[in-house]
This record gives C-alpha cells, structure tokens and sequence, in this order.
C-alpha cells in the first residue's frame, strides 16, 4: 500500500467554481463542528435538550446514521468481494475507506454523547455486560471497524490479496451483527411498544443496504462530477436496479408496519404509530424523501438515469435522516404516567424535543469532519481498486 505524501497532491486542487464552493462548505462545517465541541466542553451535557422524560437526542441520531452509513457501504462492497458482481469490484476500495471514515465519525458523535467515553472502552472490557444489547453493539463496531481496516490493507496490498475474500465474508457477517444489535438496542425495549418488535432488525438491514447505494451514487457522482465513464455506468446500472428493487421491499415493510401498528388499536402501540405519521417529516423527510423521488427516477429512468439518480441519493440520504430521527424522537413520544400526566389532564401532552443550537452543530458539523476525513484519504491513498 503506497502513500503519497505529495502536499502538493492532497492539498492542491483544480479550482473550478464547484470545487471551490464544496471547500468552503467543508470548512464552514468543520468550524460549526468545532464550535459545537467547544460549546459542549464549556456548559457539559446543559448544552443539550435532552431531558428524563426524553433522554435521546440528535446527537444519538448523527451516531445511529453514520453507523448506517458505515455498514451500507460495506453491504454494496461485498457484492463485489463476497458474492463476485466483477462490477462491484471497482467500488471495493472507496466503499471500504468511506466505511471506515463513517464508523469514526459515528464513535467521534456518540463520544460527545456520553459523560465518560473513555471511561466506558475502560469498563466495557474489564466488566462486560453480556446481557446488554448496548455492550454488544459497541464491541461488535469496535471489532467491525478493526476488521475493516484489515479489509483495506487486503485491498491494497498485491501480497495479501489472496486473503480479501476470506475478510470480506467476516467484515460481512460482523458488519450485519453489528447494525441489527444496534436495531435491537431498540427492538429490546418492551417498555415502549411502539418499537418493541422482531421487524425491526429486519428492516434496519434493509434501510442500511437503501443508504449504501445512495452514498456510492454521492461518491461516484462527486468524484466524475457527473460525467460517468463506461465500466461506471454498467456498475451504476445495476446498482440503480438492486435499489429500486429495495426501495420497493422497503415500500411493503412500511405499509405492513404501520398497519399492524394500528390494528386492534392496542393501548400506546396504535398512538404512536398515529402519531408519528401525523408528522410532516413523515412524509415528507421518510416518504418523499427517502423512497419516492429515489424510486420515480429509478422507474422513469430505468435505472439509467445516472445523473438524475445523483441528486435522487442526495434527497434520499437526507431520507434515511430523517427516519433515524423521527424513529429516535417517536420512542419517546408517548408520555409515560408517573412523568407526563396527571388525574385531571384531559388532553394527552406528547413529549417534546427539539435539539439545541449545540447538537445542531454537532451533528450538521460531523458531515464536513466525514468529507475532510474522506478528502485526505483519498489523496493520500489509492483508492481506485486493482480491478479498475
């Protein structure tokens, strides 16, 4: 594996308007991301509208996302290197290092979460919960992430090529283990039946799958700029026919959950379920967002309509967001009695979160730490696959 230490390579680049314009941004976001830091270290865990009655907020949101983000594109890899799509095999590298950059970001947001992030890689080797779906969680990611990199280095070394297969089929099966016990950490709360359910971990690996076809659209369309060549097209092609199919399944899912959510009108279940799709950022951030526009261009297009499926991933990116937010935000909402009511309230209070100026710049902040990240990388490192 060669690095090219080169300032002028990874520093310099072409300085078309566009270019300059997504620099800006970056550091725009890395300041805000700083910023937010800063503002946490200063007033501690004040900075944020967490409460008892809603104690998980946008920044366990920014972590459950680039922890999708991460898996998603290990998912799309694989079809390369585990079940042997030749065209899959170009995005091996880049899908890879983006996971790995992605799993960072998600650990760099969930640190600022916790009181004592170093205390817990302390305590959750000297006293492991077993019984804890979140101690698994955290080890499966903390081992996912060392596996990947093995990947990588598998990847760019010619010498140790020969064993890329055999640690891709591992990095495949933690990488599944990892994201549906992070769903479980969920599904495991009968406390709340709204997202106490076996469904759950099924569709997270679904919706994880969705969200690592839109991020190698975002890769691929930001790195050619648009102007796709040949062997990407094909590749393109028939990842655009995989995620239509799976916006499709995801379609049948949600129909299906949220019908089962209401029949029989079960006491807190069928509520919630109202609820949350009440919510405009039901359908306009999930339903329109993250599964109509990407799966209209699919259709429309046939599965071709490259550029236009660009922007669909941007849009559907910001989806799968928002499920993850209106997700975290609806376990929460139903007011439990001995917090949010009394004997004389007539009218349901639903619990209410709306994330402070801190978390907000935290977790819009972590998109430009994951884009530098990503931008050094790539140029410091080779990231176009041997097969390319």
């Amino acid at each position: 594996m060669k690095i090219n230490l080169s300032i002028k390579n990874w520093i310099g680049f072409e300085k078309t308007p566009a270019n300059l314009t997504m620099a800006v941004l970056a550091v725009a976001l890395l300041t805000l991301f700083l910023g937010g830091v800063v503002s946490y270290l200063i007033q501690g865990h004040g900075a944020y509208n967490v409460t008892r009655e809603h104690p998980w907020g946008l920044l366990l949101t920014g972590y459950v996302f680039w922890a999708v983000a991460c898996t998603g594109l290990c998912l799309v890899s694989s079809l390369g290197h585990v079940f042997g799509l030749k065209e899959f095999e170009t995005i091996g590298k880049r899908a890879t290092a983006g996971a790995i950059i992605f799993a960072v970001t998600a650990f760099m947001v969930i640190a600022l979460e916790l009181g004592h992030p170093f205390r817990i890689v302390v305590y959750n080797v000297i006293s492991p919960g077993l019984s804890s779906a979140i101690w698994w969680m955290g080890t499966l990611y903390g081992l996912y992430l060392m596996i990947l990199v093995i990947e990588f280095f598998c990847m760019s070394s010619e010498k140790h090529r020969h064993r890329l297969k055999l640690v891709s089929i591992i990095a495949l099966i933690v990488g599944i283990a990892a994201n549906t016990t992070l769903a479980s950490v969920f599904a495991l709360l009968v406390a709340r039946p709204y997202i106490n359910s076996v469904y759950f971990p099924i569709s997270f690996i679904l919706v994880t799958m969705i969200a690592g076809c839109f991020l190698v659209f975002l890769i691929y369309g930001s790195k050619y700029k648009l102007q796709f060549p040949p062997e990407i097209k094909t590749m393109l092609f028939k990842l655009s026919r995989i995620l239509g199919a799976l916006l499709l399944v995801l379609v049948f899912f949600e129909f299906w959950r949220v019908l089962t959510g209401i029949y029989g009108n079960m006491p807190e279940r069928a509520e919630t379920v109202l609820y949350s799709i009440n919510q405009p950022s039901y359908w306009v951030g999930e339903i329109l967002l993250g599964i109509l526009i990407p799966l209209v261009v699919v259709a429309i297009g046939k599965a071709q309509a490259f550029k236009a499926m660009v922007w669909a991933s941007l849009a559907g990116i910001i989806g799968i967001f928002f499920m993850r937010y209106n997700m975290i935000h609806n376990v929460f909402a139903y007011p439990m009695d001995t917090m949010k009511r009394s004997e004389y309230e007539v009218v349901k209070m639903w619990a209410q979160y709306s994330p402070s100026v801190t978390e907000a710049a935290i977790v819009l902040g972590s998109v430009g730490v994951a884009f530098v990240l990503y931008y050094v990388v790539d140029k410091l490192l080779r990231l176009e696959s041997n097969h390319h």
